[in-house]
């Protein structure tokens, strides 16, 4: 297996592979982001991308485009060929019955199930194999999935809106519109991209969120270039944290079709008379030691839901929560040029620390201008 040698060309199939893997951004979840292109002659006779769970896969889709080329072809693959046999047969073996000599894989699969069998699937078939080309890239195209793959929990992403001196509503609590129309356009998009969506009961009680991907604002997103029609777009879980079951589940967001979770401290028995249109399931989660509902215990029941990607939208107190149990792996910030007094509600509530070595250190990963506003990216080391 050749791990080192790849030549201007294989990255530049290798570029396009990657590209064609994120067609799937909304709407492969819990599968992972997958792209092949199957090059014969220095032609691209077969490309091929995941589109759905249950759909066939990248390699699947680029094999029946190049129908009889594949003899000798070489095929390059974001992720390693899936060996096992899921919801579709292995791919590895698809590979090999195509007759392809020589697949080039950006990175290896971290689902144990698939874990370098695939390669030696197609290492025993004579096929050559060479491992590594791009990988970075590859794996930026599925953290959520590597994250529960490897951490058995999901990869968290908090958001917050807040303006220049980090506020977040006024003290009576009024906050719309803190940012402007281009940046909640933008959220949108990121929203589409995630698993499940998670909130407290105090943003449900004061904003009646839909907690849902608006398919109309997510058109208008410079980035989404209608890509996917609406049918297809996944909507998220609706993740809802009600420690004291406070819910009337006559909220707005219950008469949205979908998947809904109620995680409280203790079982109510009046969801399945009450709730027509979505789907509600309630978790009955553990007090951690401030009585609270304990997050670390609640991110490892997620995989069960198949989560990869948790996007958390709520106030101070739990976005707080989460970063003092070291629980985020990405915090977006939408930042509006605009000052709110002293008295407005802070952004996130973290302890009052008495020395710089004690705060939270974030890397800035990307700074953007979006309508009036900011966004900062910036991740947790």
């Amino acid at each position: 297996m050749n791990t080192v040698s790849f030549t201007d060309l294989d990255r530049q199939y290798m570029a396009c592979a990657i590209t064609l893997a994120k067609k799937g951004r909304f709407t492969t979840s819990p599968n992972p982001n997958v792209g092949c292109v199957i090059v014969n002659n220095d032609t691209i006779v077969g490309e091929g991308f995941h589109l759905k769970a249950g759909l066939p896969h990248a390699e699947v889709n680029a094999l029946a485009m190049a129908k009889n080329k594949t003899v000798g072809a070489t095929c390059y693959v974001t992720l390693e060929p899936c060996s096992h046999y899921g919801r579709t047969p292995p791919c590895a073996l698809a590979l090999t019955k195509a007759g392809v000599k020589r697949v080039v894989i950006a990175m290896e699969d971290p689902n144990p199930q698939v874990a370098g069998r695939g390669i030696q699937i197609l290492l025993d078939a004579g096929i050559e194999v060479a491992v590594g080309l791009l990988e970075s890239d590859a794996r930026n195209l599925n953290l959520g999935f590597i994250k529960r793959m490897q951490a058995n929990r999901p990869r968290v992403t908090v958001k917050q809106a807040a303006s220049l001196d980090g506020k977040t509503a006024l003290k009576n609590g009024q906050s719309k519109w803190i940012t402007g129309s281009e940046a909640r356009i933008d959220v949108q998009y990121y929203r589409a991209q995630q698993s499940a969506i998670l909130t407290g009961i105090g943003t449900v009680l004061a904003d009646n969120p839909s907690l849902n991907v608006r398919y109309n604002e997510l058109q208008k997103a410079p980035q989404f270039l209608n890509e996917v029609n609406e049918k297809l777009v996944r909507q998220p879980i609706r993740i809802i944290l009600d420690s004291n079951n406070q819910l009337t589940l006559n909220e707005g967001l219950f008469e949205l079709p979908g998947k809904v979770i109620i995680v409280s401290l203790s079982k109510r028995s009046d969801i399945r008379n009450k709730i027509l249109i979505a789907e509600v399931e309630q978790i009955v989660g553990v007090p951690d030691s401030q009585g609270h509902i304990d997050l670390n215990d609640l991110l490892n029941r997620l995989p069960q839901y198949e989560v990869n990607d948790l996007w958390v939208e709520a106030g101070a107190k739990l976005s707080g929560e989460f970063f003092r149990n070291n629980l985020v792996d990405e915090f977006i910030l939408y930042q509006a040029p605009k000052l709110m007094g002293d008295l407005a509600r802070n952004l996130v509530n973290l302890p009052n620390f008495s020395k710089m070595e004690d705060v939270i250190q974030l890397s800035l990963k990307d700074v953007a201008i979006v309508g009036d506003d900011l966004r900062i990216i910036s991740n947790r080391d």
